[in-house]
């Protein structure tokens, strides 16, 4: 499955990092969204690609899939796409070779796309896997730098998109409109996004960009969506972006997910729906599975501004948290449950070290922290002097939150503790030593997980990544150490920067996992640099997965030791 540096060139030069351009003025089509891959196993792929055209008549196809080492072993074929699913391509190509690297191309009309790499899992023997994990892409809010820069690694197996991969908002004065970039970047359509028509629009705008297409012609991608690929805050029933004036929610959660399906490389499920929580199995080595905690069985989040009065007693923070804790409460369905925890003892049974979870948003728990206790009075009395309006008012909102106790996310995993405690409650029957790496915050973590909130045991490790480009709290409260708060604050989190972009890049060994929490110097400008910001190593073992061991200086919220 690994590619050295040298294929990888020579592969690049064919052009599989070049943005698709050539215009519809010369040619009868063009494939200007680029091709990708994805949902690999060990004997099979998803190719796909966009034919764009003139008219509205359906296009004839074929696709070819060599192997970079040339020994034989291609597969061609043909198809035809047209106006159902958006002129859009997607080949399920079956009966590959294990671990094997592949280039691929499509064609119509005498036209070309531009080349894909791609690649099937291993099997039997695996000596590593490397992994780019990332998350939360708000177009007009900056450049896809960190896309930019997944395409430019030496070496990845897989990218691993944890959702958010578009944003449905839309609009002057719309989420990331005040970007030094939106100017470049306004959302197309130019409004939000409620029918199907809106939705293909938005996946074709993204797929535009030239370093999304590099990220996706560099390696087979393994996606979930979170909740803006339908609507902000998403459940089963509706979500917060959601308004009675647009419409049925499940006309538009189905339009949504539609387009999804037909934009991204992904195996659907037979017979349409949401259920595509899936598994991956990499060699000896690990199993990966994704798991939809979104539209499949999520119940309404209690947040706690809607939930409680203005002016909250004690009496009124604990009922909330009565009705929080309430084991009815659920983000996964009994037949999630039981999918996870069957995969989890399969993969432990085979002997494969490591159980990682592909996880939509934060599993720690997150103590929203007293910011104020981390800082001398007069840092903090300048710090808050420097915010504009909008910042000081979400700083006070923070330090409220903080003195009543409550979790910083209703969203997150902290709003259905009930059901964390059952995924956890899975792992250890398992035995698994479970990696969660985690979207959604826009903020790299670095997490211990334990399953009591004093005293208990540890059952798993989280890599939280930070956005492609969407916004954070820190980016609102410059000059603020929230990332140190956290990590000071919360016994579970060791590491958290609130203000970098990137994505993080998780290296998986027989005796060790290694994540870089790797960031972008800019989402701003065309020139950025790209390093790693902190470095964290966790091993295997029999009893259950190792505490987290730096390996790196952190720019904030430097590792230290926990009880």
């Amino acid at each position: 499955m690994r590619v050295d540096r040298r294929k990888a060139l020579a592969l690049l030069s064919l052009g599989a990092a070049a943005p698709a351009t050539r215009a519809l003025a010369r040619d009868p089509v063009a494939f200007q969204h680029g091709v990708a891959s994805g949902d690999p196993q060990s004997d099979r792929v998803i190719l796909w690609t966009r034919i764009t055209t003139r008219g509205s008549q359906a296009v004839a196809y074929r696709w070819t899939l060599d192997p970079l080492d040339r020994k034989g072993g291609g597969k061609h074929g043909s198809g035809v796409t047209g106006p159902d699913r958006d002129f859009t391509v997607k080949v399920d190509v079956v009966n590959l070779d294990p671990g094997r690297t592949y280039s691929f191309q499509f064609e119509a009309l005498g036209v070309k796309s531009p080349v894909g790499r791609t690649a099937t899992l291993p099997e039997g023997p695996t000596k590593d896997a490397v992994l780019a994990v990332c998350t939360c892409a708000l177009y007009p809010n900056g450049l896809f730098n960190a896309y930019g820069a997944i395409a430019r690694l030496p070496r990845v197996d897989a990218v691993v998109h944890l959702g958010d991969y578009i944003y449905e908002y839309g609009g002057p004065g719309s989420y990331g409109m005040d970007s030094p970039v939106a100017a470049e970047r306004p959302h197309d359509p130019p409004h939000e996004c409620v029918a199907l028509a809106d939705y293909r629009r938005r996946h074709a705008q993204y797929k535009t960009d030239p370093q999304l297409q590099a990220a996706h012609a560099r390696a087979p991608w393994i996606v979930v969506w979170d909740d803006h690929e339908t609507a902000n805050d998403s459940w089963s029933g509706g979500a917060q972006n959601h308004q009675p004036g647009e419409g049925d929610w499940n006309v538009r959660k189905a339009a949504a997910i539609k387009a999804y399906y037909e934009w991204m490389p992904i195996r659907e499920p037979q017979g349409g729906g949401f259920a595509i929580n899936r598994s991956f199995d990499f060699g000896d080595l690990a199993s990966l599975f994704m798991l939809e905690t979104r539209l499949t069985a999520r119940d309404h989040q209690l947040y706690p501004d809607a939930e409680l009065p203005k002016d909250p007693t004690a009496a009124d923070v604990a009922a909330w948290r009565k009705r929080l804790d309430d084991p009815a409460r659920k983000m996964m369905s009994a037949g999630q449950e039981a999918w996870l925890g069957h995969g989890l003892a399969a993969s432990v049974k085979a002997g494969r070290p490591w159980q990682v979870l592909g996880n939509e948003v934060v599993m720690a728990r997150l103590f929203t922290p007293p910011i104020h206790k981390y800082m001398t009075p007069e840092a903090y009395a300048a710090a808050k002097a420097e915010l504009p309006r909008a910042g000081a008012a979400k700083l006070a909102k923070i330090e409220a939150n903080a003195a009543l106790g409550l979790p910083w996310g209703a969203d997150m995993w902290d709003g259905y503790p009930a059901d964390r405690q059952r995924l956890y409650a899975l792992s250890e029957k398992a035995h698994a030593n479970l990696i969660v790496v985690s979207g959604d915050s826009h903020a790299f973590w670095a997490n211990e997980l334990w399953d009591a909130e004093t005293g208990g045991k540890r059952v798993a490790v989280e890599f939280g990544t930070s956005a492609i480009t969407s916004p954070s709290v820190g980016d609102a409260l410059p000059g603020v150490p929230l990332g140190e708060a956290f990590a000071k604050y919360n016994r579970e989190v060791l590491y958290n920067n609130q203000t970098a972009k990137g994505f993080v890049l998780l290296t998986l060994t027989h005796s060790e996992a290694t994540a870089e929490l790797t960031a972008v110097s800019s989402i701003k400008d065309k020139a950025f640099t790209t390093r790693p910001i902190a470095t964290y190593h966790v091993t295997p073992g029999p009893s259950g997965i190792s505490g987290l061991k730096t390996g790196s200086a952190a720019l904030q919220g430097q590792a230290h030791a926990k009880a």
